[in-house]
C-alpha cells in the first residue's frame, strides 16, 4: 500500500515536470474549482436545507398570502435563498472558462521552447525539441480535461440548485 502510494506520487511528479510550470497553475486552478464544487454540494445538503425549512416555516406561519405585500415578501424570501445558494456558481463558471486558456498558454510556452531549441541546434536534434513538445501538449490536454470535467460538475450543481429553487417556489403557494 505504501509503495503504491509512492509510485503514484512519483508518476504524478514526473508528469508535472514534463508539463512545465503552467501545468502547476492548472493543477492549483483545478483544486480551487473542485473545492468550490464540493463546497456547494455540501452547502446544498446541509445549510441550504435548514434555510429552506426556516423560510417555509416563516411563509406557512403567515396568515396573509394574498396581498401585494405578501407576494413581495415571498419574492424576497425566494431571492434571499437564491442568492445564498448561487453564491459561488459564477466563480466556478469562470474557472471552467479559464482552464482551456491556461492550456493554450502552456501550448505557447512549450512551442517557444521548441523554437528556441530549433534556433539553438539548427533543427537537427529532435530529442532536444521533445521536451518543448511535451510542455506544449500536456498543459493543453490538462486544461481541456479540466474544462470538460468542470463543465459537467458545474452543470450538475446548477441543475441541483435550479431544481431546489423550483421546489421552494412550489412549496410557497400564493393565494389569489
Amino acid at each position: 500500500m505504501y509503495f503504491t502510494f509512492l509510485d503514484t506520487l512519483n508518476t504524478v511528479s514526473v508528469f508535472m515536470e514534463k508539463g512545465g510550470s503552467v501545468l502547476w497553475v492548472i493543477a492549483w486552478l483545478l483544486l480551487v474549482k473542485f473545492s468550490l464544487v464540493v463546497e456547494r454540494l455540501w452547502y446544498l445538503n446541509s445549510t441550504h436545507k435548514a434555510n429552506v425549512k426556516a423560510t417555509l416555516a416563516a411563509w406557512n406561519a403567515r396568515s396573509d398570502t394574498k396581498s401585494w405585500s405578501a407576494h413581495q415578501i415571498r419574492t424576497m424570501m425566494i431571492s434571499k435563498i437564491s442568492l445564498d445558494v448561487r453564491n459561488t456558481l459564477p466563480m466556478i463558471e469562470v474557472l471552467v472558462t479559464v482552464c482551456p486558456l491556461l492550456g493554450l498558454l502552456g501550448t505557447v510556452t512549450g512551442m517557444i521552447e521548441v523554437f528556441f531549441m530549433l534556433a539553438l541546434t539548427g533543427g537537427g536534434d529532435a530529442k532536444s525539441m521533445a521536451g518543448g513538445v511535451s510542455k506544449a501538449t500536456i498543459p493543453t490536454m490538462a486544461g481541456m480535461v479540466g474544462a470538460i470535467v468542470g463543465i459537467f460538475a458545474y452543470n450538475y450543481v446548477k441543475a441541483k440548485v435550479d431544481r431546489d429553487l423550483e421546489l421552494l417556489e412550489d412549496h410557497m403557494p400564493l393565494s389569489h
